[in-house]
């Protein structure tokens, strides 16, 4: 077994351990930092295996839906939604915006109920599914600019638990090497989600339109939400509570998920409860940070909301519209594995991000300049596929930063996601229609939000550089280091 000082320093990069499995004793080697599955550490990736298998094609539905619902009204403003319910100037602004409304009220209660031992994970999160699967689905039923402001609020409020609550379970069951490139898998099925949604709006528009009386887009928000129903059903059986309860686990495989997490995470506290969770969180520093740096990071994806206005710029039909705004998504989700994959290899985060905001200022930088067609539609390549591959670094590196106990994890994830969700409330008026074609406003306040993305991940890689000198210079047998 790990000598008793490795023990008492938790989180330290453990070369070879050998962990007792039941009867059988191997041996377990990690890499350079904690976590790490190694080639000769068959029991290990045998787990990480088993948990990929299980957990990630569950989220990712999850994910997948969630976004098709929320983003159901974009598609359906080219179906004619503000003339069926008379929005007039800012209106539809104010539904997108609204949303995050009751998105953000809901993401810190949300997570520190899950962080506790009374709720299980897996029922929480399916019926929220299935409450916000009725909230979109009942869309359909709205006359007037009233009643979509309060469907849009109620929709914020019951998908607020999912995001946060699919990174807590990750961070909980995947060490800091593992993380960014399944936080990167899990938020592509928010990207393909709105590659596809065009495709299945323009099937919807053309196929059921006028069918018993409703129009297309009505149609479209019952059948996304009848579908995200049902996997909200299967998602209580299949999602995990914690990887010491996890019902397809055996006894041996839950010992060593929780063991690997705990000798992975930097500066380990014994867990205190979650108000001092939240405590903890609240006076670190480094936790506002980020949410600052995520909060530019979403409000340079703020076209998103906006995408099928921003593509129908380029002057063709609504249909042909709707079928190109797959490709860039379809690009930037296969970049975000990219990135998620190499940042999780090398163990780095400052230069990924540097790379991929750098790629999304030009994007944005030349929708600014040109109306040729060409030019501003790979333009939508750059900035789709550089905005979106940073998410899984910045939010890997929240959780291999600042998770010292599970619940200081758990609130730090959302305080980082409810700061940087309330990008969406302002950045939602920055794409009039009188802005159009160009959206001179949006576009370049994009390119500010990204260069600041990029100074504050320097300035994070600084102040790491700064603790991991004091972290050498200590005493302590052995330390995990922080990824910069």
């Amino acid at each position: 077994m790990a000598s008793a000082a490795a023990k008492e320093a938790y989180g330290v990069a453990f070369h070879v351990e050998e962990q007792t499995l039941g009867s059988k004793a191997d041996v377990v080697v990690i890499g350079d930092y904690a976590g790490a599955v190694a080639k000769d550490s068959p029991i290990e990736i045998a787990l990480v295996r088993k948990l990929d298998l299980r957990i990630m094609p569950t989220l990712w539905a999850m994910y997948f839906l969630n976004y098709l619902d929320r983003n159901a009204i974009a598609n359906s403003r080219l179906d004619g939604l503000e003339d069926d319910l008379g929005l007039v100037g800012n209106q539809y602004n104010t539904c997108i915006s609204i949303l995050f409304v009751g998105y953000l009220l809901m993401q810190i209660p949300s997570n520190m109920l899950m962080s506790s031992k009374s709720i299980r994970p897996s029922i929480y999160m399916g019926s929220c599914m299935a409450a916000w699967a009725i909230v979109s689905a009942c869309t359909a039923l709205v006359k007037d600019y009233k009643g979509l402001v309060i469907v849009r609020f109620l929709l914020g409020v019951t998908e607020a638990p999912f995001y946060p609550g699919a990174l807590y379970i990750l961070s909980i069951f995947y060490t800091r090497k593992e993380i960014a490139l399944r936080i990167s898998v899990l938020y592509s099925g928010n990207i393909f989600a709105t590659s596809f949604a065009g495709l299945i709006a323009a099937a919807t528009f053309a196929s059921i339109d006028g069918a018993q009386g409703l129009k297309g887009w009505q149609w479209l928000f019952i059948i996304e939400g009848v579908v995200t129903f049902f996997v909200a059903l299967l998602a209580m059986y299949l999602l995990p509570d914690s990887p010491s309860t996890t019902r397809w686990l055996s006894p041996e495989e839950r010992q060593l998920a929780a063991a690997r997490i705990d000798r992975d995470t930097v500066g380990l506290e014994p867990s205190k409860g979650m108000k001092e969770g939240f405590k903890q969180a609240m006076r670190d520093p480094m936790v506002f940070v980020f949410a600052f740096m995520q909060n530019m990071h979403l409000s340079a994806c703020s076209f998103n909301n906006f995408f099928p206005t921003v593509v129908g710029s380029l002057g063709f039909d609504r249909t042909i519209t709707l079928v190109l705004t797959c490709p860039p998504y379809l690009v930037s989700g296969f970049v975000g594995y990219l990135v998620g994959y190499t940042s999780g290899k090398y163990n780095e985060r400052t230069w990924h991000i540097t790379i991929s905001m750098g790629a999304a200022m030009v994007g944005f930088i030349i929708s600014c300049v040109t109306m040729n067609t060409a030019a501003r539609y790979v333009a939508c390549f750059l900035f789709a596929s550089g905005a979106y591959s940073v998410n899984s670094v910045i939010l890997g590196w929240v959780s291999a930063t600042t998770g010292q106990t599970q619940e200081k994890k758990a609130v730090s994830l959302s305080i980082v996601n409810v700061i940087a969700n309330a990008s969406y409330i302002y950045t939602a008026y920055l794409y009039p229609k009188s802005d159009g074609p160009k959206y001179l406003t949006g576009m370049g306040a994009n390119s500010g939000f990204a260069f600041a993305t990029i100074a504050t991940a320097w300035i994070v890689r600084i102040w790491l550089k700064q603790k991991n000198k004091k972290i050498r210079a200590s005493e302590a047998e052995a330390q995990v280091l922080f990824a910069y």
